[in-house]
């Protein structure tokens, strides 16, 4: 697998030299990825810069684009799910699904409005706010969700009227490459650049003078890089980065009748998912009850290679995650936490950690007060519901957090005490393509997603006739 190549002004572009992509599942390289120079930066930025003027004009054209996207996905989606299970690690069932989400995702973006607001109209004048795209987008993304972050950017951006250049992480760029790859009969030339590199490039981008947007989802140390490159030129930021998200467990809670939706709110894709359940914090006398179902499930839990039948959950997707998963969980069995189940990578090659429930564990140790980004799940006890609300909110991050009673309306007035951007009641994970997704403090900037998503990708402009 050595045939994949970037897109430029419309184009398939081999890098100026090629970098290799490891299966997470044997630790090997399987593929190689084209690695961008500086000057073919400067040619996707060009071809972009462009594009602008002829793709601004249509609105319609460009929702006939997005919808003929979408159709191109789904009918490609058998040869974009296998290259991410292998260069991303999830299981075949997951890796579909993408897919099919991001389809999803271009489908129903295209159908919102660009809004138009009149707020004045007098014989005299009328004032109408309207919404601009931007400009050129230079947009990054992440390894673990690789197919279907990049179009929660690259939907919206085209939709207002904005080009794109995107830069995938170098751990996951082969799906992102194969995507610009099946869009480049449908979308016209330069409004979809896709390129490929290491952590040079995306600085190369951040502080490139022609993006007027930069559309970053990745770590918080990252993010604030990102923000401190884009600063000199005030380029338009959105950033969604990393969560400790807390799940509340009240105390009037069927443990049989939630402990699994709780167990898949941290564990799916592997817990490498930055909205994950990453703390649980439960009520002292249901503590032992839902300890033992959480570890019941991580022992049932079938770990391995994507493609294999009835696999639930991959490897992590690189060495240093697999690294810190692993330093996490000794941190916290030095500590004195109980590592109730898991706590030791899976033998062979391969980046497989055991599915890993810690309890007797509270605040002062890594495990909690970090991201873990993993297979590892702390369980904390509490006495007072206030207490919990104060310690879950005890953090930097603030991305997302879940409530859980029998009461949903209960649920519902702690969950408003909690300091993040979305609030789950009875489920977690919950991403829909309707709703803003976005971080409170270090969790982000701005919001992907929805109405509110997209007008992150235009600037208002006030246009005032004298009649």
């Amino acid at each position: 697998m050595s045939d994949f190549s970037m897109t430029i002004d419309g184009k398939a572009v081999a890098g100026a030299s090629r970098f290799g992509v490891i299966n997470p599942a044997t630790g090997d390289v399987f593929a190689e990825a084209p690695d961008a120079s500086r000057a073919q930066l400067d040619d996707a930025m060009a071809s972009a810069q462009a594009a602008l003027r002829p793709w601004q004009r249509d609105v319609e054209l460009r929702r006939k684009a997005l919808r003929a996207s979408a159709e191109v996905i789904k009918a490609k989606a058998g040869e974009l799910a296998p290259i991410l299970v292998r260069e991303q690690g999830k299981p075949m069932k997951d890796a579909m699904g993408e897919v099919f989400g991001a389809a999803v995702w271009f489908e129903l973006t295209a159908g919102l409005e660009i809004p138009v607001e009149v707020v004045q109209d007098t014989p005299e004048n009328r004032i109408e706010v309207r919404r601009r795209p931007l400009g050129v987008v230079a947009a990054i993304t992440p390894w673990n969700f690789p197919l279907l972050l990049a179009v929660w950017k690259i939907a919206p951006a085209l939709l207002a009227g904005n080009t794109v250049v995107i830069k995938p992480s170098p751990f996951t760029p082969l799906s992102t490459l194969a995507l610009g790859a099946v869009l480049r009969d449908v979308l016209p030339a330069g409004v979809l650049n896709v390129i490929a590199g290491g952590d040079a490039l995306g600085a190369w981008m951040t502080s490139h003078p022609v993006p007027r947007k930069i559309s970053f989802t990745g770590s918080v140390e990252t993010g604030k890089k990102v923000a401190a490159s884009a600063a000199p030129d005030l380029k338009r930021l959105t950033l969604e980065l990393g969560g400790n998200d807390a799940a509340i467990v009240l105390d009037d809670v069927n443990v049989d009748a939630v402990a699994e939706k709780l167990f898949w709110g941290a564990f799916q894709n592997c817990g490498q998912v930055c909205s994950a359940i990453k703390r649980v914090y439960v009520p002292e006398k249901l503590k032992a009850p839902l300890v033992e179902r959480l570890v019941a499930l991580a022992r049932s839990v079938k770990v391995g290679e994507g493609f294999a039948e009835g696999v639930q959950m991959g490897p992590l997707n690189n060495r240093p995650q697999f690294e810190r998963v692993a330093e996490l969980v000794e941190d916290a069995r030095k500590a004195g936490a109980r590592i109730a189940a898991g706590g030791a990578a899976i033998g062979g090659k391969g980046y497989f950690y055991q599915p890993t429930i810690v309890t007797d564990i509270a605040e002062g140790v890594r495990l909690v007060d970090e991201e873990q980004f993993g297979p590892a799940l702390p369980v904390i006890a509490y006495r007072k519901l206030d207490d919990a609300v104060e310690r879950a909110n005890r953090t930097t991050f603030g991305l997302s957090g879940s409530v859980w009673s029998e009461s949903p309306e209960r649920a519902a007035e702690v969950a408003g005490q909690l300091e993040c951007g979305t609030a789950w009641v009875n489920q977690h994970l919950a991403i829909t393509p309707f709703a803003p997704f976005g971080g409170a403090k270090w969790s982000g900037i701005g919001v992907e997603n929805g109405p509110w998503g997209l007008l992150g990708f235009t600037e208002i402009q006030t246009v005032n006739v004298a009649k």
